[in-house]
Formats: structure tokens, sequence, C-alpha cells
């Protein structure tokens, strides 16, 4: 893989990169006009979308960071995007070119005034993960094998420019109006810079280990602040396979229960207890061990859920709820749902198109025991999203809705579901985590 001896770190030469991609994107769009004349129409899309998904992806990784975050973000949604950008899309959880050995050397010498060989009793030169935000190094102190995770150089200060530049691609994919957006896109610059905070993330996991680990089946690293600093943060190393390897082997159906089990109860008692949640549930966040105990190796997104928001969300979880009419309009003014200044057909639609995607989403809820095997489900989720992706009737309405607080809760959500699917777990008891609650 190559070794990136540069990051873009200037406004100009990340827009630069961008440019570039945009101008083969438009060849590419100049080649499906012409295999339209010589292939069926399917498989010329499906080429557009390739070409277009590799050419992005080669800028992102390069560019790194927020930019790459947002790959990331979106290779969760399997809904939305045409499954070659998914795909791509999906090597920003653990693939991407990693820095070289004087780079980060240098990181080191700037926070420690040493190189790491002087820290550590052995530091790995390679890296053994690199994702969008910073690269993952092995070493040793002693008999201690650790794992310390590095920051790329200039992600924090470029945030907010990169955010600039993807923000006109977002309103476009999305179909968001511009005005009255905004306090969207400050939620995710917002949670963006506390991700790439590493004394804020060293002092959420720790308290995250320590708060969950009684929770049966699940481990955590021990964090060291001596050798962790803004930019760098030493855990141990955690020894299992990812997730996504975990799920494409032969695994018994009561190890798929036992996994999803474990990883539903975690994710419930954040919720429900803690009140506040590993806002970011993809596979390159999750190891399973070789005795099957699933391993949490990063907290760097957390959302906090406010109790004004956590009463009427889950509120409408429940069925009794969403069948009566009064309470059910009543909540989505609460969250921002619907809006005093709608138009009856604003109202019409939106009431009608979130009780269809509040059903569905909260089925399992509304269960004892859920079967995240079931395709027929997950079918449904992608067929409504796919519908009212089509309808051209929400071009004229204002799309802007709900809580800024739906951003991150969604994207727990949906990227708990799809792990979840992935694991195929059959008999999941939603509401065992009761059962670990402590006085």
């Amino acid at each position: 893989m190559k070794i990136l001896d540069k990051i873009p770190t200037t406004k100009l030469e990340r827009t630069s990169s961008l440019l570039k991609a945009g101008a083969k994107v438009g060849v590419n769009y100049l080649k499906y006009y012409g295999n339209k004349i010589t292939k069926e129409e399917d498989e010329a899309r499906k080429i557009l979308h390739q070409d277009n998904a590799e050419d992005i992806y080669d800028s992102l990784k390069e560019l790194k960071g927020s930019a790459l975050k947002v790959a990331q973000m979106l290779s969760m949604e399997k809904n939305i995007l045409p499954i070659e950008y998914v795909e791509k899309f999906s090597l920003s959880q653990f693939s991407v070119p990693p820095l070289s050995g004087a780079l980060v050397k240098k990181s080191f010498r700037k926070y420690f005034g040493k190189n790491p060989e002087e820290i550590y009793d052995y530091f790995s030169p390679e890296s053994v993960n690199a994702a969008s935000i910073g690269q993952v190094h092995k070493a040793q102190i002693k008999d201690k094998n650790l794992a310390v995770k590095i920051q790329y150089p200039g992600v924090r200060e470029s945030i907010s420019s990169d955010l600039k530049m993807v923000k006109p691609i977002a309103i476009k994919m999305f179909n968001i109006k511009k005005e009255g957006s905004e306090s969207y896109f400050q939620e995710v610059e917002d949670k963006l810079f506390e991700e790439t905070d590493y004394c804020l993330e060293l002092k959420r996991s720790v308290e995250f280990a320590s708060e969950c680990k009684h929770l049966p089946n699940i481990l955590f690293p021990h964090y060291y602040p001596e050798f962790s600093c803004e930019k760098i943060i030493t855990m141990d190393w955690m020894q299992g396979i990812h997730f996504s390897e975990f799920t494409k082997n032969k695994n018994t159906e009561q190890d798929l229960n036992l996994i999803g089990q474990t990883l539903w109860d975690f994710y419930m008692y954040q919720m429900h207890v803690l009140k506040k949640v590993h806002a970011d549930p993809h596979p390159g966040n999750f190891l399973i061990s070789d005795d099957n105990q699933l391993l949490v190796i990063d907290f760097g997104c957390i959302k906090e859920v406010p109790e004004d928001f956590y009463i009427p969300y889950f509120e409408l979880a429940k069925k009794e709820n969403l069948e009566n009419k009064k309470f059910f309009i009543e909540k989505l003014y609460v969250l921002e749902i619907l809006r005093e200044d709608d138009s009856e057909k604003e109202k019409e639609f939106f009431s009608q198109l979130f009780y269809e995607l509040l059903e569905l989403f909260t089925r399992p809820f509304n269960q004892e025991v859920f079967d995240f095997s079931d395709e027929a489900f997950f079918k449904e989720i992608a067929e409504l999203g796919q519908r009212y992706a089509k309808l051209n009737e929400i071009k004229g309405l204002n799309t802007n809705r709900g809580s800024k607080h739906f951003i991150y809760l969604n994207r727990t959500f949906f990227g708990l579901y799809n792990m979840m699917h992935d694991l195929k777990s059959k008999h999941i008891l939603i509401n065992n985590f009761k059962k670990h609650i402590q006085d």
C-alpha cells in the first residue's frame, strides 16, 4: 500500500485535490453516455458508479481527516448510496494509506520531545491500521503489548474548511434546504472537533470502560495517560479479529447470538442508563477475541442524549403511542419534525413519512425477542428509504426536519442495525440490558 510522506493541509491544497476528483467524475460521465450506446442502461450506470466511487475515494483517502470521515459515515447508509459507493467508502473504516515513519516520528518529537523508540521498548515503524483521522502502531513496554493511535497532522485545523467543501455535495445528495440547515452542519462540525481531541477521547474512554466493565462478554483496553496527549493515545493491544472478518467466517448460531446479544446490551445500556452513546458503530471499532468476547477499541465519537430529547424519542418507540394520533402529532412538534409554519400539505406528508419510518425502525423495541437475520425486515427498510428518496413531491417541501440530535442518534441505530444484520443474530432479548443495571 502507498505510504504518505505528506498530507495536504492548506485550504488551497485540499480544494485542489477535490477539484481534480471532480474533473475525473466529469470524464466518467462522458464515458457513461458513450457506454449507453453499446451497453444496457444498468450495466452502463454500474460502470459509472464504480469509476466515480474509485476516483472520489482516491481523492478523499489522500486528504484524510473530516473529508474521509464523511465517506466513512456514508458507507454505513447502505440504503441511500449505490452499492459501488458503499463498498469503496467502507474501506475508510480501516484501510487507507498510512503516514510514513518520518511523519510519525515528527509527531512524537513535537508532543513528547522524543522519538517513539525512546518512549517504548519496541515501536513498530509501520502502522497496523490506518483510518480517517488517525493510524495505529504496535508497541511494547516490558511485557505489555500496546496500541498507539496517532492523529494525522492538520486534521483538526482543516475541519471547518473541509465541511464547507463537502456541504454543497451533502445538500444535493440528501435534498437539504440551505436555509435553516446551519444547526445540522454545526452538530457534525462539533462532533468532528471532539473526535480530534484525543485528551477528551482518553477521558471518555476511561469513563466508558469503568461504567460498562460489569457487562458480560465485553472487554475494553486499559489506557495510559502518561503516554498520551492531544494527538496520541496509548492503550492495551487487544488481540482479536475485525468484526467484518468474524461475520464472514463460519460461526455457530450460538456464537452469533452471543456476540449479537453482547453488542445489543452494550448499546441499550448506554442509551437508556448512561444517556450517552458510542455514536460510531461501524465494524472497524470492534474486534472479536478467540473466546468470542466483544472488544471495543475506539471511543472517539460519543453523543450525549439530553433528557428533553430522550423522553419524546423513546415515547414514540412504543406502538401504543404511535397509534395515538393526537399524542403522535404532539411529539412530532416536540422533536422538531413538524413546524408551526408548515403548510397542511407538509404536515400531512411528514406525519405519514415519520409514522412509517418509526413504525419500521421501532419494531424491535415492541417485541421481547427479535430476529436480526430477518431479510424481509431489512428489505422493508431499504424499500422505504428508496421510495421516499425518489418521491418528486418531496422536492417542493421544506425537508430540514427534526432536532439536530437525530443526526447522531439515527447514525447510531443505522450502524447498530446493520451490524446486527451482518451477524445474523436470530434470538436477541431486547430488554436483556435491564438485568445489568446496577443500584
